[in-house]
């Protein structure tokens, strides 16, 4: 028997999960359910999990999975939802009973562009190591477009993990909350949201125990946008 509020942020997960393919954050949570702090989504949590309707999964964040839902929102599912962020591919794992095929001709190679830091800036990008395969619609707008693996977990809470391969259309320019490619001081390349304050650029984490690095906006070039997600396992 699940209380009205633990019921609420089930089938608010549940949404969240098939519209985006990824959980929501603790922040979307509390405000979906007009809580005054987290510590209240962490026990409705904790509650979930002692009753078998979600699990947590170690070591990752944003990490929880649906087990089970109440008989009265099994018929809520969306039959044949595909997330748009796409899992990375591994032998012997077995497909979602709601995957669907994808058609060859609609799948795209994009250059594998090395690493970039959801954390503390690595070097900058420099040369392509492989390539790997992406649905065409995650190739939007005009543009080149290529893939980068993330290395950090400063993006955690934008649905980012450690591992995860980005789709970026390359694009000097960007708006504010935009996630993107910046390049600081021509050395270091990391994956941050874009704010301009006056003359200074703010690249901000989604993960609070990062702080946000406010720089001068010539110190700052943008080199993409994030356009797609491929999750890693």
């Amino acid at each position: 028997m699940l209380t009205k509020k633990q019921l609420d942020l089930l089938e608010f997960i549940h949404k969240r999960v098939q519209r985006d393919g990824v959980p929501p954050s603790f922040d979307e949570m509390k405000d979906a359910l007009d809580l005054r702090s987290k510590s209240g989504i962490h026990r409705l949590i904790t509650a979930l999990e002692e009753r078998g309707f979600i699990r947590r999964l170690a070591h990752r964040a944003r990490a929880l999975e649906i087990v089970k839902l109440p008989d009265n929102m099994i018929g809520d599912s969306a039959p044949g939802f595909t997330p748009r962020v796409i899992e990375g591919d591994k032998p012997d794992t077995p497909q979602p009973a709601n995957a669907q095929p994808v058609d060859a001709a609609q799948v795209m190679e994009l250059p594998l562009m090395g690493r970039i830091a959801a954390g503390v800036p690595i070097e900058a990008i420099a040369h392509a190591s492989r390539n790997v395969a992406v649905p065409g619609d995650m190739i939007s707008g005009p543009g080149e477009h290529y893939a980068l693996e993330v290395k950090g977990d400063s993006m955690i809470d934008a649905g980012i993990n450690d591992g995860d391969v980005v789709i970026i259309r390359e694009t000097n320019s960007a708006d504010n909350g935009d996630i993107v490619v910046a390049l600081v001081e021509d050395q270091e390349a990391t994956l941050k949201k874009f704010y301009r304050r006056g003359n200074a650029i703010a690249l901000e984490a989604a993960n609070p125990a990062y702080e946000t690095r406010v720089l001068p906006d010539d110190k700052v070039k943008v080199q993409g946008k994030l356009v797609g997600l491929i999750r890693s396992y």
